[in-house]
């Protein structure tokens, strides 16, 4: 299955300045929603600023990895820094569970005895936080398609829209009936919400942390294509994973036949090449052996045996690429 990695990029300095805006609104709206929620008595107003502060560090986070990632590779991290925005996205998320967990607590608390809210500071505000969080949303939209990192901005300032909308509908109800078990009850709401995006999303930045193979990757596929070259007698010791969010890397051992021996270097090309314009392998190394000589029992993923031993070391006339 080819691995597809068209994706669409906007202005690097561009995307920035649109980062900076949101940042600005948000942390302007935070002190606004928090001075307001006090002052009227309403915890799904402080929730929905928890959240907008929650944004506002994420956006601070994600503009300085940015700015980090763009660095070449140097002597102490001869990969790049492209992996900052995939831990800026880990830290976003499990912020993220951290707010959500809390509030399901305050909102839990606040359901045994609702205290009295005043209905239209709630509406008010919430109603200026609905427009701010569209805007922020908007803003990061276009840029998040090719960026883990954007991808988490983008879900917490949709999820904040949504946490404002209700916000609105809740101070309603409190001005119309003085329904103010609405105000804890629409935090919780909110709280659960927050916690389905972040143990959704979460995984996706851990597996690449992980070093686990790109999640969109046959692996198989991959596996079957190598042993499919001529002169390829078979492939084992194969470690797929993501040198970044969107670069795919590979590096195995490959066992020749005699006839392919001889051609060494001819295949090795073939099946780079095959890697990638078939799966958008970018990277790979590649250590051939001769099939007389080649690892015993070796496990066609990591680098072990199958009989538990470890059987990684050179069998004479090997050659790495």
């Amino acid at each position: 299955m080819p691995h597809d990695h068209g994706h669409a990029h906007i202005d690097p300095n561009s995307g920035d300045r649109r980062v900076s805006v949101a940042i600005w609104a948000n942390g302007i709206l935070t002190v606004a929603q928090v001075v307001g929620g006090i002052l009227s008595g309403s915890l799904a107003l402080i929730a929905d600023a928890l959240h907008n502060f929650s944004d506002m560090a994420s956006l601070v986070i994600a503009f300085a990895a940015r700015k980090i990632a763009r660095r070449p590779a140097d002597e102490r991290m001869t990969f790049g820094y492209g992996r900052v925005e995939i831990v800026a996205a880990l830290i976003n998320y499990t912020t993220l569970i951290i707010i959500g967990l809390y509030l399901v607590y305050e909102g839990g608390m606040r359901m045994i005895d609702p205290p009295q809210v005043q209905g239209w500071t709630v509406v008010i505000l919430g109603g200026i936080a609905l427009v701010v969080d569209t805007l922020t949303a908007l803003l990061t939209y276009s840029i998040m398609k090719g960026s883990v990192n954007i991808r988490a901005l983008f879900l917490h300032n949709l999820s904040d829209a949504a946490a404002s909308l209700a916000v609105v509908l809740g101070g309603s109800l409190i001005i119309l009936y003085d329904m103010r078990w609405v105000d804890p009850a629409i935090t919780i709401g909110i709280a659960l919400y927050i916690l389905y995006l972040g143990f959704a999303e979460i995984g996706g930045p851990i597996r690449t942390l992980m070093l686990g193979s790109p999640p969109d990757l046959d692996n198989g596929a991959v596996v079957e294509a190598m042993r499919d070259m001529d002169g390829v007698a078979d492939v084992h010791h194969v470690h797929l994973w993501q040198m970044q969010e969107h670069e795919a890397a590979l590096d195995c051992h490959v066992v020749l036949t005699d006839s392919g021996w001889d051609r060494t270097e001819e295949i090795k090309a073939a099946i780079k090449d095959r890697l990638q314009e078939d799966f958008g392998i970018s990277h790979s190394s590649l250590e051939f052996e001769h099939q007389d000589r080649a690892h015993r029992n070796a496990d066609l993923y990591g680098h072990g045996t199958s009989d538990g031993k470890d059987n990684d070391h050179v069998h004479g006339n090997a050659e790495r690429a």
